[in-house]
């Protein structure tokens, strides 16, 4: 996740494609065009809706960065700083404090906070990677969980309790990754059990990108697992539709889009959430896509930009929305 930061990827993985996560490449101006015009937050506040960003720790010392963060948006989610390299870099060694500058700076300022991740193949320690007994790697996941949203327990109004469990193409199915190798595919509603556990008020997120289209095969994994979730009452709130967007402005995607009225519509009441990435420019993504996945109306799903100060019409930045059913973009 690059927020207002700039593009120095720790992830070499390029993903084609969004959903929660979309598609594009050019020029987007993402903030306002005169000195007088309303903040992106305050825009999207009557609706409903919020306006956030990612922000790196190590640029809270540069003053147009903050100015641009605390004047334009409403919902902070930490870059790297949340993710389990940072957070936990050897075994019961906890590390908040890049995380704890985020968060402190943003409760000041009255942002609301979105935790990004708990449970992720990708920027993982070697140590966690290396497990391969399902009693150890179970005990580390869960007390990372326990002990990361216990930390900041009251303070996050979301979390992306689990990122990108899904292949990519068309299996449908689980990624390979050290949690479901050696804990096999029941990792991730334990996770959420565990989630839900350590914090009873945050609202618990599955994320992931490709997951737009509806016919797509990742698309029906992700569904047949919140529906049997749902089922069995298994906590989750929310899925993050992880867009991406590149200089020049959303392309629609060429595949089918959701159906009008969702299968799951009647899930759950709860708002679907996104989460940021970042593509290098020309990286091809696609369109932003209809989000109720859990049924929330499009007045109580949110917006998430990234994009970097002072050059928005220059550098990649990406957007994360959830829009209704019959809106192909993020509202304004």
């Amino acid at each position: 996740m690059k927020g207002l930061h700039r593009l120095r990827r720790r992830r070499r993985t390029l993903t084609i494609g969004l959903s929660a996560a979309a598609v594009v490449a050019g020029v987007v101006t993402l903030l306002p065009s005169s000195a007088g015009a309303a903040a992106l937050g305050t825009q999207a506040a009557p609706s409903g809706r919020y306006f956030g960003t990612a922000v790196a720790a190590g640029r809270l010392g540069d003053s147009k960065y903050t100015a641009i963060a605390d004047r334009e948006f409403n919902m902070i989610t930490p870059e790297n700083e949340m993710k389990w390299d940072v957070i936990e870099p050897s075994r019961g060694n906890f590390n908040f404090g890049p995380a704890d500058q985020i968060v402190n700076r943003a409760m000041a300022h009255g942002q609301r906070l979105r935790g990004h991740t708990t449970v992720w193949h990708s920027q993982l320690p070697s140590w966690v990677s290396s497990i391969g007994d399902p009693n150890t790697l179970r005990s580390v996941m869960n007390n990372h969980i326990t002990t990361q949203m216990t930390h900041f327990k009251g303070k996050i109004y979301a979390w992306d309790v689990v990122n990108e469990a899904f292949a990519d193409g068309g299996s449908g199915q689980l990624r390979s990754s050290v949690f479901q190798k050696v804990l096999g595919n029941g990792f991730i509603e334990e996770a959420f059990r565990t989630a839900r556990a350590a914090d009873s008020s945050a609202k618990l997120c599955y994320n992931d990108y490709n997951i737009e289209n509806w016919s797509d095969a990742k698309t029906q994994g992700v569904y047949r697992m919140v529906k049997g979730f749902k089922s069995r009452g298994v906590p989750i709130d929310c899925v993050g539709f992880q867009s991406h967007f590149g200089a020049g402005g959303p392309r629609r995607a060429s595949r089918p889009p959701w159906p009008a009225s969702p299968p799951w519509a009647s899930m759950s009441r709860s708002p679907s959430w996104t989460s940021p990435r970042h593509h290098p420019p020309g990286t091809r993504i696609r369109s932003a896509p209809a989000c109720p996945w859990l049924g929330a109306p499009a007045s109580r799903c949110g917006v998430s930009v990234t994009a970097t100060p002072g050059a928005a019409a220059k550098a990649p930045c990406c957007l994360t929305a959830a829009a209704s059913p019959s809106r192909r973009t993020p509202p304004s």
